[in-house]
């Protein structure tokens, strides 16, 4: 069986570090069928939206889509891509693992926690409007429907995936509508319906302390969309920098948009210097889903076939120069493909 999922190759580094997953994927028998479409700068040059409908639809379609990163102008310009098709397709939970790697060396070891992220409300709903010259309001948005399906979903995820513990962040004690609505749902939902999973609550700023203390101490992260976007860069600080967290987004009718949540780094677009094992270990989690989906166990190996290969080029010193190493984008893929 092959399933048929939408790749957006994006722009900037997207376009290079998208090929080397791809041929790492194609030499792993991934049963995967690409069907490429544009978003953001590269769909712009086509004289297309930056978000075009037909890229929407066949994500729509196939209800799966592997996505390299798009640029977003900054305090000007074109809408987020990203932000665009969470809200276009109801993506409304974003999950980041962030876990130690053998052979990238950090301050910390035997990291293994899960970020995740309400995708579709708080600032990031980009409601802002001018009230008079120089003064300007930007409104979070919470609703009880939001704050109670991601509670939910957090909660049967942290189940399936048999984690013990949820700590939501939080700034209730400030923000107390808003966060506190937040925080009620998630104790509402930990006591009627998932009491086997320990839950802890943690002002946001005093949870980043300990953080950056010891990040063993916690195991999924819940929090809103905001928080989630600042919190999960700094998780992935810990490990290694956004060159190896992963990410994923889901919505309620079953799409999943799988992407590296890092930039597109024009700078450093063309010249092989980009790291694409962020895309790859999206891709492995795409895997993942599919196997979950629909039960398909060759998924499942392929999954781990991928990860072994690129763990063990780790550990052999083969990495790319934000790692440390001198390996360039082909190189890093060859190095892995080299082990499957």
């Amino acid at each position: 069986m092959s399933y048929k999922a939408v790749c957006i190759p994006g722009d900037g580094i997207g376009p290079e570090i998208t090929e080397a997953t791809l041929r790492v994927l194609r030499a792993a028998g991934a049963p995967l069928e690409f069907e490429e479409h544009p978003a953001g700068v590269a769909a712009l040059e086509k004289g297309l939206p930056v978000l075009p409908d037909s890229t929407l639809e066949a994500i729509s379609r196939h209800k799966l889509a592997l996505k390299g990163p798009c640029t977003t102008p900054v305090g000007g310009g074109f809408t987020s891509v990203n932000v665009g098709l969470r809200k276009r397709l109801n993506l409304f939970a974003a999950v980041r693992p962030v876990r130690s790697l053998k052979g990238v060396k950090t301050r910390f070891e035997d990291v293994d926690l899960i970020v995740i992220r309400e995708n579709t409300e708080g600032l990031y709903s980009g409601l802002e409007h001018e009230v008079v010259a120089g003064v300007v309001a930007s409104l979070k948005v919470a609703t009880e429907a939001a704050c109670g399906r991601i509670a939910h979903w957090a909660f049967r995820f942290a189940t399936h995936r048999k984690r013990r513990k949820i700590t939501v962040f939080h700034k209730a004690n400030i923000l107390k509508l808003g966060d506190g609505m937040s925080l009620r749902n998630a104790r509402r939902v930990h006591r009627e319906d998932y009491p086997n999973i320990d839950l802890e609550e943690l002002i946001i700023d005093a949870g980043c302390m300990r953080l950056v203390q010891d990040p063993t101490r916690f195991d999924i992260l819940l929090m809103e969309n905001l928080y989630g976007d600042v919190v999960s860069d700094l998780c992935a600080g810990l490990v290694g920098g956004l060159g190896v967290t992963p990410g994923a987004n889901y919505g309620e009718d079953g799409a999943a948009v799988f992407e590296a949540v890092h930039g597109s780094a024009p700078d450093i677009a063309g010249q092989g210097l980009a790291n694409p094992l962020a895309l790859l270990m999206s891709a492995e989690m795409m895997l993942h889903y599919l196997a979950d989906q629909h039960g398909d166990a060759s998924s499942e190996r392929c999954a781990e076939r991928i990860r072994a290969a690129y763990e063990g080029a780790l550990e052999n010193g083969e990495k790319t120069r934000d790692l440390g190493g001198e390996l360039s984008t082909e190189q890093f893929a060859q190095a892995v493909m080299a082990r499957l």
